[in-house]
């Protein structure tokens, strides 16, 4: 996808501002010999940034106004390192109210619904952009929050919620706590709009299903504003992005190069018109695909495929790089067994070799030995690895009110 002309005006607007606020990104820019951008030579002359470079401006370094214009800031929601903390400017809040509630809108969700945010609320960006797009659309909010299931349940059924937002880890919580009491038809969703990680298949179908509803991936990150800045529509052919506040590409993550509509790469944003910190090229480590061609839908925005997972989630077990999404793919070929699993890794010092083991739910109709049998050879035959594998009866692995950790690596413990 290239850039268009009324995009390189924007990002040389943003490079000449951040040039003048003397931030961390304009001594960046000026080593580097940006002054303008006037051609997409130009552009991809921009050096990458990422995660990395944040950190190395904590608190505020890549603040491109002065305090007085700033009216917020949010963190993101990472354990490691230094938090990333990002200032807001009241058009910035602005602008992010206006792709959510675009979002809200591309869902078919409208002033009549009533809108049950779970995410959390706070440094974190996810629950007050979902209630700003709400707000913004003129939708019924209410704001729940993370976690006291039952008064979630309560609230849902007092005021007939008619769509939920939610990370799917607490959504398939809410689901199957849904099932277990037997209130599907004391529910009214019609709708699920579901973000913050990456999920599989089977998740996906159990919660439509269990909830009777149709569900929208919803994208963003704390660093380009929040979630928000795309959906899917109901063709569900892709997610469509707001290239007037935003510009995607997809780039090999190892060597750099710009990869064309298509191929799978990872995510690289600019952003176009954000004044509190705008960035330039930033590196989000999703790993996705443009999709070329129009959507059906007839909307015109480009749109990105499904999120495969992230550069940094892979992980090496005997020599064999593997991620989250090639273990989900195998545990959805198998009869029985739920979307939830675990993985521990390990080091055995008596035989010098790492061990992998999987667990995963089944339920209780199929042999959970010859389960197991079946997900072996799985591994073995598309992944060049034999993991140790216990199955487990369903709602065994713990649910999470927030993003579920898969991956445990105890060689380093």
């Amino acid at each position: 996808m290239r850039i268009s002309p009324e995009q390189l005006a924007l990002v040389d607007r943003q490079v000449k501002r951040i040039l003048d606020s003397g931030n961390y990104y304009s001594k960046i820019y000026r080593e580097a010999g940006i002054r303008e951008v006037k051609t997409e030579e130009d552009f991809l002359r921009i050096p990458f940034t990422d995660k990395a470079d944040l950190r190395n401006a904590y608190p505020l370094g890549i603040q491109a106004v002065p305090d007085e214009q700033v009216v917020r800031i949010h963190s993101s929601s990472g354990t490691t390192g230094k938090p990333v903390i990002i200032p807001y400017t009241a058009r910035d809040v602005s602008d992010w109210a206006t792709m959510f509630a675009r979002c809200y809108e591309i869902a078919g969700v409208t002033a009549k619904d009533r809108i049950q945010i779970t995410p959390g609320y706070g440094l974190w960006t996810a629950g007050i952009g979902f209630q700003a797009g709400c707000e913004k659309l003129g939708a019924m909010a209410i704001p729940m929050g993370p976690g006291n299931t039952e008064k979630q349940l309560q609230m849902m059924i007092d005021l007939g919620s008619t769509v939920l937002c939610a990370t799917s880890s607490y959504a398939l919580l809410l689901a199957e706590e849904i099932n277990r009491r037997g209130l599907r038809d004391k529910i009214r969703l019609k709708k699920g709009i579901i973000g913050s990680e990456r999920w599989s298949d089977a998740k996906r179908n159990y919660i439509a299903r269990e909830l009777g509803i149709e569900l929208y991936d919803i994208y963003g990150l704390t660093e380009i504003y929040g979630p928000g800045i795309g959906i899917n529509c109901p063709e569900q052919t892709g997610m469509h992005l707001f290239d007037d506040y935003l510009y995607t590409e997809i780039i090999n993550p190892q060597t750099g190069e710009v990869l064309p509509d298509g191929e799978e790469g990872e995510i690289v944003i600019t952003t176009l018109v954000k004044e509190g910190a705008p960035l330039l090229r930033f590196r989000t480590h999703d790993l996705s695909r443009i999709l070329p061609g129009d959507c059906p839908c007839g909307r015109r925005e480009p749109r990105l495929d499904t999120i495969r997972g992230r550069s940094d989630d892979m992980f090496k077990v005997h020599g064999v790089n593997m991620f989250p999404s090639q273990v989900e793919e195998i545990l959805g070929m198998v009869d029985g067994v739920s979307s939830e699993y675990k993985i521990d890794i390990a080091h055995d010092d008596s035989n010098n070799r790492d061990i992998i083991m999987v667990t995963a739910e089944a339920d209780g109709r199929v042999d959970f030995s010859r389960t197991a049998e079946t997900i072996r050879q799985l591994f073995k035959s598309r992944m060049n690895v034999t993991p140790k594998v216990a199955i487990v009866s369903l709602n065994t692995l713990p649910r999470s009110e927030k993003k579920t950790q898969r991956v445990f690596d105890h060689r380093g413990d």
